[in-house]
């Protein structure tokens, strides 16, 4: 069973008689499979009565939607959109882990040699600069009034010594005010355009990837403040199926585990 989702096809045609039953399950995301069983089993009548999806980034899953439900209004779900900010926000702060770790590494090399002891710089709160940007981790992923107060002490020293770091994340952090904060489409797109704009001034390259991509997608992100509809549930069953899989560390038996599925989630 790979990483990939699965997704399921459901009909009033059962096997047995039972309404809704499953008659056909697709590993991954291949487009080409998935469109024809949808199309098979799927009237179109039914189809189109399906008013909104939401859904990710993912070509493939924006080719399904657009040719199986013309008729559907699609919206890239929030998480998707956020989590992709998160991710610049830690690749900046792992690019200078790794230099910690490279500095502090030729460091104990050059001690070697002199025949000393190599000792690491403490900071005020007691991190090595290598502990500090390896800790930081959780905090940048949390609003700063939600911060324990040993995480605020460590995020002033870290936003001190990488202000870029500061900057990606207050970037990050403007982005999920616009979602919790705006509720008219018109408003968040104008709310967007300035963002956009924010993320030019800072010059980073890794905030300039994901306007780009979010750029690509403007109007089915900003889909989202029509109703402010999201797959968090459906996200929430599939953490619960992987981490269902990863206490058996993996799965041999595909249809016992889909039975074990059923009677624990459904």
């Amino acid at each position: 069973m790979s990483n990939g989702e699965l997704y399921t096809i459901l009909t009033n045609k059962a096997k047995k008689g039972k309404k809704g039953s499953i008659v056909a399950m697709v590993k991954g995301t291949d487009a080409k499979k998935i469109i024809p069983l949808i199309v098979k089993h799927i009237s179109n009548r039914r189809r189109n009565l399906v008013k909104e999806i939401t859904l990710d980034m993912a070509p493939s899953m924006n080719e399904i939607a657009r040719t199986c439900f013309k008729k559907s209004s699609l919206v890239i779900d929030r998480f998707h959109v956020q989590k992709l900010a998160y991710d610049a926000v830690q690749s900046i702060r792992i690019k200078y882990r790794w230099q910690a770790i490279e500095q502090d590494n030729e460091a104990f090399l050059k001690a070697k040699n002199k025949g000393i002891i190599h000792k690491q710089e403490l900071l005020s709160n007691g991190d090595t600069l290598k502990q500090l940007l390896a800790r930081s981790r959780y905090l940048l992923y949390k609003n700063n009034f939600n911060w324990t107060e040993s995480q605020g002490e460590r995020a002033a020293i870290l936003f001190e010594k990488y202000p870029e770091i500061k900057t990606a994340y207050e970037i990050s952090r403007k982005l999920g005010v616009i979602y919790e904060k705006t509720k008219e489409p018109a408003v968040a797109r104008l709310k967007l355009a300035h963002w956009f704009r924010e993320v030019e001034l800072t010059k980073s390259k890794k905030f300039a990837t994901v306007m780009h991509s979010f750029m690509r997608h403007t109007d089915t992100i900003l889909n989202y403040f029509n109703n402010r509809s999201t797959n968090a549930a459906a996200e929430s069953f599939n953490a619960k199926i992987k981490e269902f899989r990863r206490q058996f560390r993996g799965v041999r038996d595909l249809d016992f585990f889909l039975f074990r599925l059923t009677k624990i989630y459904a």
